[in-house]
């Protein structure tokens, strides 16, 4: 069954950034940033292990993990949950994205393991702009480029 569509496709390598939420061992959330997430297949999300200690104990303890795509842009996303396994050099899991992360940063960038997460469930994360708003998606994103970039130009 095709779990991830294309449009979850677009927004997560759009998104650029991704959050995984893991379980600490005393029961809090645990939130981290990844710039290596990619949609493996209909059913699968990746990210590279590339300095994740404890997002990687928290998943070696408890493999539910939910990630959170958003294209700030576009001003939706999504929340993928699902379930985490580990995939080392020689895996061809592993070898598919160490290749495109080091066409994005170069040889020699870290490359610990892969963890693949076979996503169970994915849901919208809509803007209220969407709801209440009856915003239209080309204007959002024109506008929040423009807000970011002049941020950048204020910085």
């Amino acid at each position: 069954m095709k779990t991830i569509d294309d449009d979850m496709r677009l927004i997560v390598e759009t998104a650029r950034l991704s959050f995984v939420a893991t379980m600490c061992p005393d029961g809090s959330p645990n939130l981290s940033p990844k710039g290596s997430m990619r949609v493996y297949d209909d059913e699968h999300i990746a990210f590279m292990d590339i300095a994740s200690p404890n997002t990687v104990g928290n998943l070696e303890r408890d493999p539910r993990i939910e990630i959170n795509s958003i294209d700030v842009f576009r001003r939706r996303g999504y929340r993928f949950k699902g379930t985490a396994e580990f995939r080392e050099s020689g895996d061809p899991v592993y070898e598919w994205l160490h290749a495109w992360l080091l066409d994005l940063n170069g040889p020699g960038y870290p490359a610990n393991r892969v963890i693949l997460v076979h996503v169970e469930r994915a849901l919208p994360i809509l803007s209220p702009a969407y709801t209440f708003g009856d915003a239209d998606e080309g204007d959002l994103r024109q506008a929040w480029a423009h807000t970011y970039l002049a941020d950048l130009d204020e910085g």
